[in-house]
C-alpha cells in the first residue's frame, strides 16, 4: 500500500514541528536546571566572592562568564576549557580583576570592589548546538560602619556608669590620703608644741654676755632676814656668828679663818 505524496509531506512537518518544540523544551529546562549561588549572599568591600554554578553536567566542552547584561565579546571576563594545561583564558571585560575559574564551572572574585557589581551570567556549552545559561545579580557594599543607633543608649549608659565609678574611687582615695596627711601633720604640731612648753630648769643667762663666772663660798656665815621685818629693830646690830672652832670638820676652814683683807666674795672670769 503506497501512502499519497500530500500525506508524506503533512507526516514530515508535523514530525519537524514536534522535534523543534522538544528542543526548544529541552533548552528551557537545561537553562532553567543552571542555577547561581553567591557566597556570601552580599559581599563586602575587599571580601572574596563565590559564584557556585549548580546543575552543570558532567561532560562539556567550556564555560564562558560575562559581566553585562548581553553576552557578546566586549563583556566576557575569561573563557574556560578544561583539559588543556591553560584552560583559563581572560576576556576584554577581566580588567584588572582577579577572577579564577574552576572546572565545575563556578568563579570566584577576590578583593570584590563596589565596581564589580552588576550581572554575572555564565554559558556552558555542552556541544555545537546546546548551550546552558544561567545569570545572577551582584552588589558589592562598603564595609559596615557604625553600629545602629538603637545600640547607643546601653553603650552610652555602660560609659557613664564606668566614668563615674572611676571619678567616685578616685575622689575616696584622695580623701583618705589628705585625711592621713592632716592626721600626722596635726599630732606632729601637738608633740612639738608639747616640746616647746616645758621649762627651762637651767638659770637665765644673758645672751650678750660670753663669760663665764664662778661662785666662791663667803668664809662668814650670812644670816638671811627673817620674813617677819616688823620685830626687827633697825638701830640694833646684828649678832655676830660664833667663830668657828677648829676641828677635823673644819679643816677646810682654815684658811679662813685667818681671811685676806680682799673682799670675801670675788667673781673670777675664767675664759
Amino acid at each position: 500500500m503506497e501512502i499519497p505524496m500530500g500525506t508524506q509531506g503533512c507526516f514530515s512537518k508535523s514530525l519537524l514541528l514536534s522535534a523543534s518544540i522538544l528542543v526548544l523544551r529541552m533548552l528551557q529546562g537545561s537553562q532553567a536546571a543552571l542555577h547561581i549561588q553567591k557566597i556570601p549572599e552580599q559581599p563586602q568591600k575587599n571580601q572574596d566572592l563565590l559564584l557556585s554554578v549548580q546543575g552543570v553536567p558532567d561532560t562539556f566542552q567550556d564555560f564562558n562568564w560575562y559581566l553585562g547584561e548581553e553576552m557578546y565579546g566586549g563583556t566576557r571576563l575569561f573563557t574556560y576549557i578544561p583539559g588543556i594545561q591553560r584552560p583559563q583564558r581572560d576576556g576584554s571585560a577581566m580588567g584588572q580583576r582577579d577572577i579564577v575559574g574552576f572546572p565545575n564551572g563556578s568563579m570566584v572574585l577576590r578583593r570584590a570592589q563596589p565596581t564589580d557589581s552588576g550581572t554575572y551570567q555564565v554559558a556552558i556549552t555542552i556541544n555545537s548546538e546546546w548551550t546552558m545559561k544561567a545569570k545572577t545579580e551582584v552588589q558589592v557594599a562598603e564595609k559596615n560602619k557604625e553600629l545602629p543607633s538603637t545600640h547607643l543608649p546601653t553603650n552610652a549608659g555602660i560609659l557613664a556608669a564606668t566614668i563615674i565609678g572611676s571619678l567616685a574611687a578616685g575622689a575616696l582615695l584622695i580623701s583618705c590620703i589628705a585625711y592621713l596627711l592632716v592626721t600626722r601633720n596635726w599630732k606632729g604640731q601637738s608633740h612639738r608644741m608639747a616640746t616647746t612648753e616645758k621649762p627651762e630648769l637651767g638659770p637665765a643667762h644673758d645672751a650678750g654676755d660670753n663669760n663665764i663666772y664662778e661662785v666662791m663660798p663667803s668664809p662668814v656665815f650670812l644670816v638671811s632676814p627673817i620674813s617677819d621685818t616688823r620685830s626687827i629693830n633697825p638701830a640694833q646690830p646684828l649678832p655676830t656668828p660664833p667663830p668657828l672652832q677648829a676641828g677635823p670638820e673644819n679643816h677646810q676652814y682654815q684658811d679662813l679663818l685667818n681671811p685676806d683683807p680682799a673682799p670675801y666674795c670675788q667673781l673670777v672670769p675664767t675664759s
